[in-house]
């Protein structure tokens, strides 16, 4: 036990005193931003008797993204990004599903250009190129919005977001890490809640390591089929350089005839299978939607797509079980395919789980 705590408190970043946000997964915390309202009035801008007060609400931008920016009492802002709507262009967002590397430019229109990194690795780090929009449509306001909130003596922000606004999340707090014009004494904390898979291994690989020690947290109801997208495609070119696949023929050539010929044949076979339905992925969501995309965004300009589809999830995991009771509770009649990924089944876990009201 002794030696647990101790592997725990290595672990952890240290921690000034006068620090409001901790780390680790606060159930209560997440219950409170899962249910904050995505509103705009009078009765929004005030605590009244709430721990959360609304500053600012976002235009609709780019592929209708929103974001909002509450204070809560004890001075954490949050910046929540809403998920998809019912509009088509929010769809396209979610299915412009090709890869593009994790550095790059973006321009959503004419007026604007979002250069962005999203891992420090941008070699071999890729992410989705929808979500990536919708963040550079985003992002602007988000900075500048961070920088008012630190003037004020704003050190602790929390991102969260639930569904696609939890796979833009990822992104966002990728790109908060590694902007150079943002002051690196904010600490942040991630609820992606209900999250799609938003890059690679290595983007994956990234933000586990900056989000490391109890401050990037994947929230999962077992029975959402959401967060198992996008598909998911692994090919020889997806492992790391140093791998056993390597040299495969020059093994083979090793081997006698028969075993050779046989070998040959089936690497060939899967290798280029594989390759063939990665280049129709990048075909099909990549030129296929963009061309969709830019009913909306006629001007906008993307990085070249790159040869992978190999989607990982990203973040700690919480993972709120369903049991025999939720299954009664939570029917699928056949038709309601999302039963299992709105707010009311990730909260009734929640509170099932963890005991909070």
């Amino acid at each position: 036990m002794h030696r647990f705590l101790l592997c725990l408190l290595i672990s952890l970043p240290l921690i000034s005193l006068g620090q409001k946000l901790k780390p680790g997964f606060d159930a209560h915390e997440y219950a409170q931003l899962l249910q904050l309202p995505e509103r705009n009035d009078s009765a929004a801008n005030t605590y009244n008797g709430s721990d959360y007060k609304l500053l600012f609400t976002s235009p609709e931008v780019g592929l209708y993204n929103k974001w909002f920016l509450w204070m809560r009492k004890d001075g954490v802002a949050v910046i929540a990004i809403r998920g998809t709507i019912g509009k088509t262009e929010s769809w396209l967002a979610n299915f412009y599903a090709a890869m593009i590397p994790a550095k790059g430019t973006i321009e959503v229109d004419k007026n604007s250009r979002f250069d962005y990194q999203l891992a420090a690795d941008t070699a071999v780090s890729y992410v989705h190129a929808g979500w990536t929009v919708s963040l550079a449509a985003m992002a602007p306001s988000m900075v500048q919005k961070i920088k008012e909130v630190y003037q004020q003596g704003v050190k602790d922000i929390i991102i969260i977001g639930h569904s696609q606004g939890g796979a833009i999340a990822f992104l966002a707090r990728s790109y908060f890490e590694y902007n150079k014009d943002l002051p690196k004494d904010i600490r942040y904390k991630t609820y992606c809640s209900a999250a799609p898979k938003p890059g690679n291994l290595y983007y994956a690989y990234d933000f586990d390591y900056i989000t490391r020690g109890g401050w990037g947290f994947r929230v999962v109801n077992s029975e959402d089929w959401v967060p198992e997208t996008p598909f998911s495609l692994q090919t020889l070119k997806d492992f790391n350089e140093v791998n056993a696949f390597m040299d495969i023929p020059g093994a083979l050539k090793k081997q006698k005839f028969f075993v050779r010929i046989y070998g040959k044949s089936v690497y060939n076979k899967l290798n280029r299978a594989s390759t063939k339905s990665m280049k129709r992925f990048r075909r099909t969501l990549g030129k296929g939607v963009s061309t969709l995309v830019r009913k909306t965004l006629p001007d906008l300009k993307m990085p070249a797509y790159v040869y992978s589809n190999n989607y990982m999830t990203a973040g700690c995991p919480v993972i709120l079980m369903a049991d025999d009771a939720y299954k009664e509770k939570f029917k699928f009649d056949g038709k309601n395919v999302f039963i299992n990924h709105l707010f009311e089944p990730y909260l009734y876990l929640l509170r099932k789980q963890y005991g909070i009201q």
